[in-house]
């Protein structure tokens, strides 16, 4: 059986940090015996079948193969289609009304619960709202993430203590979405 996944990597070529070229991103995939290799955006995206069945062991072993590779460690969280599908038919706001700028989705490692933001008081962030998914949270900031006090305070490192996080965009989920075939 085969799978298509979705790479999420994290903090990959921002500002300057960690610059991971798509093209050598794809050569290490491939390495790893994984087909029909494609990159999304120089964010770290990239789509992939795989014989495995196991995320976590495809995701480990592609960290490991950045950081040989590169010399630094990267966060990358493995998703399938029919995970990415099921993100993306949750989603609590109304995507098709907003701008793709909007709306993002924050991925997470493992399924957090409301506890983990019991300190952040969601009305003194409105009209930013968040909502949580499964292994995911689904933000919405009508001025973009980059002016977003709501996605600050969500992403404070002692709220993230011991998980890996990674956002994408409303745009980008969507493209990973139709690139895995879900």
């Amino acid at each position: 059986m085969t799978t298509r996944y979705a790479a999420l990597l994290r903090g990959i070529n921002v500002g300057g940090n960690k610059k991971l070229p798509m093209a050598e991103l794809r050569t290490v995939i491939e390495a790893l015996g994984h087909r029909d290799v494609r990159t999304y955006l120089q964010s770290g995206n990239a789509v992939f079948t795989s014989d495995s069945d196991d995320e976590q062991a495809v995701a480990d072993a592609l960290e490991k193969a950045i950081a040989e590779r590169f010399g630094f460690t990267v966060d990358c969280l493995v998703r399938d289609g029919t995970y990415l599908r099921r993100v993306a038919d949750a989603c609590p706001f109304p995507a098709a009304s907003l701008e793709a700028k909007q709306l993002h989705v924050t991925f997470f490692s493992e399924q957090v619960g409301p506890e983990r933001f019991a300190e952040i008081d969601p009305a003194a962030y409105l009209p930013e709202e968040f909502r949580l998914g499964e292994r995911a949270l689904y933000l919405y900031a009508p001025e973009g993430l980059g002016r977003s006090k709501l996605a600050e305070a969500l992403s404070r490192p002692r709220v993230l203590k011991g998980i890996v996080a990674t956002s994408r965009n409303w745009n980008t989920v969507t493209k990973l979405v139709e690139l895995t075939g879900a």
